[in-house]
This record gives structure tokens, sequence and C-alpha cells, in this order.
């Protein structure tokens, strides 16, 4: 069962962002910040702008870090979509906002759905976030949300698969030093590895559960 039932799509979705919010706001009191990027807008070079048009061109295999400190792979889950964002806990909204649009368009599926995706979160500033931290963010906005990190490597290796940009944002004024620029896309991947859709930043979570319903229902993917 996800974090909020019986609510409407966009005020669940708002509700979700809200008790995640107080759940982490510890980690988002030192960013001294309230918008992301700094300013309050969605990252600088978006994903939109890289090139989604074939399957083949998005994805492979990774080698990352649970909470546990155990290493995973994208065949840690055979047989299951993979419903995967990339950022960080430090993110002030973007990351927050996108997390918990994925959580509400779960919410909206049938329960033999659900069960047929592992959402993940994967961060990609391994600088400071640890596994465990990693882990504890993202079962804020999903009891089945899983949070991964690994080394620098393979953070880098893992975000290249996925076509994901990010870059340091320097923030001297700032306790934390520096936020991250980055690629706002949820992507699902099938069970055989290939993309099988991908959601921009700002979906509409109804639309992102009725693709996803289509999808993990068999339907044909466009």
């Amino acid at each position: 069962m996800g974090i909020v039932k019986g609510l409407s799509v966009v005020g669940g979705a708002l509700v979700i962002a809200g008790v995640a919010a107080i759940a982490i706001l510890p980690r988002l009191e030192h960013l001294g910040l309230t918008g992301g990027g700094g300013d309050g807008a969605a990252p600088t070079h978006a994903a939109a702008d890289g090139d989604y048009s074939g399957p083949a061109s998005i994805g492979g295999p990774f080698t990352l870090v649970n909470g546990d400190g155990k290493t995973v792979t994208e065949e840690s889950w055979p047989g299951q979509y993979l419903l995967i964002y990339f950022g960080y806990t430090y993110c002030p909204d973007v990351c927050p906002t996108s997390l918990s649009t994925m959580t509400a368009a779960l919410e909206q599926l049938d329960p033999a759905l659900v069960e047929k995706v592992q959402p993940i979160f994967v961060s990609v500033d391994p600088e400071r976030d640890r596994p465990a931290d990693v882990a504890e963010y993202a079962s804020f906005f999903h009891p089945r949300m899983v949070g991964l990190t690994g080394s620098l490597e393979q953070v880098e290796a893992a975000a290249r698969a996925y076509k994901v940009y990010y870059a340091k944002v320097e923030q001297p004024e700032s306790a934390i030093g520096y936020l991250l620029d980055h690629s706002a896309i949820t992507y699902l991947m099938a069970p055989d590895g290939t993309l099988a859709a991908f959601f921009r930043h700002g979906e509409d979570p109804a639309a992102m559960a009725d693709r996803l319903r289509e999808t993990l229902s068999g339907g044909a993917a466009s």
C-alpha cells in the first residue's frame, strides 16, 4: 500500500509530495533553499533533449548497490518491469515531484499490476548519498521503491546507459556546497531490458497510470 489512498489524482500527488517533504525535511534544511537548481527552475539540461526515438538506444546492464550494501544488477528482478528514475536525495524539488508522480500513478493501478513493476530510484550523487540514505529516501515515496547508488564509476556507467545528464552546480554560499543539474525522465524498462515507455518531468499522474496499465496489461506500446 502506498503513502496516500482515496485521494484525487492531482490532490494525491500533492499530498504525497508534502508527506515526503516532511519526512526528508532535515535533509532539505541543509540546502537553505526551497527551489530546484538553486532558483526554483527545472533542470537546465532536460532529458527531453536526448534521442528517445528507438528502444534500443536506452538502457543496458548496470551494477549498483542497494541499501544493505549488496550488489544488484538489472537482472536482480527477473520477469519484472523496472520503473527507474535518476536523481539525488538533496534535490530540492524536481526529484520529490517526479517520485511523487510515480507513486500517485502506481496507486491507481490494480495490485496485481503493481506487482509486475519494480520502482527504482538511482542516486547520481555517490559523493554524498550513502546506500542506506538512498534506500531510506526512496521508501518515503513508495514502500516497494528500491534506492540504489554505487561507486562513481558504477553510477556513471548506469547514467550513460540511460542517457542521463547530470552535473554539479556549485553553491558557494550554501552549507551543502553544490546541487546537481540533472535530467528528469522516468523510464519503464520491459523484462527483456528494452525501453517500454518513458515519462517526462511534469507528467500527469493519470496519464502515467494509463500508460503503465496498458503496458503492464500487455497492450501495445506507442
